[in-house]
C-alpha cells in the first residue's frame, strides 16, 4: 500500500465522551459536536457510535453538514446547525428535522417565515463577537422568541481553553444576565468550558475537541492512529544534504528512510526537520523538508527497516504534532488527508 493508513479507535472516543459526561455532571444532558466531518474522523461513524453510547443531541456547523448527519443516524438524535437559518436552507432544515441556532433578527425572521412551527434555538453573543445576538438585540426580540418555544439557547466561550482568562467569568456573568429566568435548556460549554466546572454548565455541554483526543482535555484517549508506509531507505554520507534547499545536512554517517507523507495528506510543511516519526515507541526524527508526498526519517537508530512509521500514535499526541507545526490540534486533525485508508476499531476489532 503506498499511502497512509488511519486507524481510528471509536472505543476511544466513546471513552472520552463518558468521561466528559461525567464531568458534566448527572443532571446535564451531554451532546456532541460532529462538524468538519466529525473533526477529520469521519461524521457518520464518530456520530452513530456515541449514539450507541447514549448521546442523543448533536451539534454541525452548516445545514448540509446536517442532512448528511440525518441520512446517517435516522430519525430520533436532535441535529443542531451552528451556522442557523441561512438563504436556501429551509428544505433541508424543514425536511430533514434540523434545528438550527439562530444567530440575527434576520435568522429567526426567515425561520419563522418559512417554517412557522418547526424546532429552532437559539445562540447569543456574550462576548465573543463572532455569531449570535447581542444582548440589544436579543432584550428587542426574546419575548417573541421565547413564546414559539426554542429547544435551546446558547452561547461560545472565547478563551475557555485557558482557564485563568477573565473573558471566561464576563461571558459567564453576561450569558447568565440574558437568560436568567427563562424556561428554556441552556448551553455554554465546549471542551474547556466543561473543565471549568460546574457553573459554566447549564443544561446542555457540546463537547467537540476532546472527543478525539485533543487538548484542553489532558486525559482524553488518543483517537486517531496514523502511519505512513516507507518506500525506500537509503545510507547518506558525512556531509550530504536530504530533501529540497538543502535544508539538512548530516554529520555522520546515517540511515534514511523516504516516507510515502508530505503536505497533501496534512503533514504541514513546518513541520520540516521539527518533529519525529515512531516505530515501535522509537522516535525517528523527520529531517529534511517536507514535500507534497514524501518525507525523509532519519532511522539509524532502528534494529530494522520498518514498514511504517506512525505520526499519531501512543507517543506522540495531535496536540505535540501541532505545537511542531505551530499551529493547534484542531487544524492537524481536519487536515487529515483524503488519500489515507482507514479503519474503524471498536468492541474486539
Amino acid at each position: 500500500m503506498g499511502t497512509g493508513h488511519l486507524k481510528i479507535d471509536l472505543d476511544a472516543l466513546v471513552a472520552n465522551w463518558r468521561a466528559l459526561d461525567a464531568a458534566s455532571g448527572a443532571s446535564v444532558e451531554t451532546g456532541a459536536v460532529v462538524k468538519a466531518n466529525g473533526y477529520g474522523l469521519g461524521a457518520g461513524r464518530v456520530a452513530r457510535a456515541l449514539a450507541q453510547a447514549g448521546a442523543r443531541k448533536f451539534f454541525v456547523a452548516a445545514a448540509e453538514e446536517g442532512a448528511s448527519l440525518r441520512q446517517e443516524l435516522g430519525e430520533g438524535p436532535e441535529i443542531c446547525v451552528f451556522g442557523g437559518h441561512m438563504a436556501g436552507d429551509t428544505d433541508m432544515i424543514g425536511d430533514l428535522g434540523l434545528t438550527p441556532m439562530l444567530n440575527s433578527l434576520e435568522q429567526l425572521t426567515r425561520h419563522f417565515e418559512a417554517l412557522p412551527g418547526k424546532p429552532f434555538g437559539i445562540q447569543l453573543d456574550s462576548g465573543m463577537n463572532r455569531l449570535g445576538m447581542e444582548p440589544a438585540e436579543w432584550a428587542a426580540v426574546a419575548d417573541i422568541a421565547l413564546t414559539a418555544g426554542p429547544r435551546l439557547i446558547m452561547s461560545h466561550l472565547a478563551c475557555a481553553d485557558e482557564p485563568d482568562d477573565p473573558a471566561n467569568r464576563a461571558q459567564l456573568d453576561m450569558f447568565r444576565a440574558m437568560t436568567d429566568g427563562v424556561n428554556v435548556p441552556r448551553s455554554l460549554s465546549a471542551t474547556g468550558g466543561i473543565l471549568l466546572g460546574p457553573d459554566y454548565h447549564f443544561d446542555v455541554t457540546r463537547p467537540g475537541v476532546g472527543l478525539y483526543g485533543g487538548l484542553p482535555f489532558a486525559d482524553a484517549r488518543p483517537v486517531a492512529h496514523l502511519s505512513f508506509p516507507v518506500i525506500q531507505t537509503r545510507v547518506v554520507e558525512p556531509g550530504e544534504f536530504v530533501g529540497y534547499g538543502k535544508t539538512w545536512t548530516t554529520e555522520h554517517q546515517r540511515t534514511i528512510a523516504t516516507v510515502a507523507a508530505g503536505y497533501a495528506d496534512g503533514v504541514i510543511r513546518a513541520m520540516s526537520n521539527n518533529i519525529n516519526m515512531y516505530h515501535d515507541g522509537v522516535a525517528c526524527p523527520l529531517v529534511g523538508r517536507v514535500s507534497m508526498d514524501l518525507i525523509t526519517v532519519d532511522i539509524t537508530d532502528l534494529n530494522t527497516v520498518p514498514k511504517s512509521l506512525f505520526l499519531l500514535c501512543d507517543e506522540q499526541s495531535v496536540d505535540t504534532v501541532a505545537d511542531a507545526a505551530g499551529t493547534i490540534g484542531y487544524e492537524i486533525l481536519t487536515s487529515l488527508g483524503g488519500r489515507y485508508s482507514r479503519r474503524y476499531c471498536q468492541g474486539a476489532a
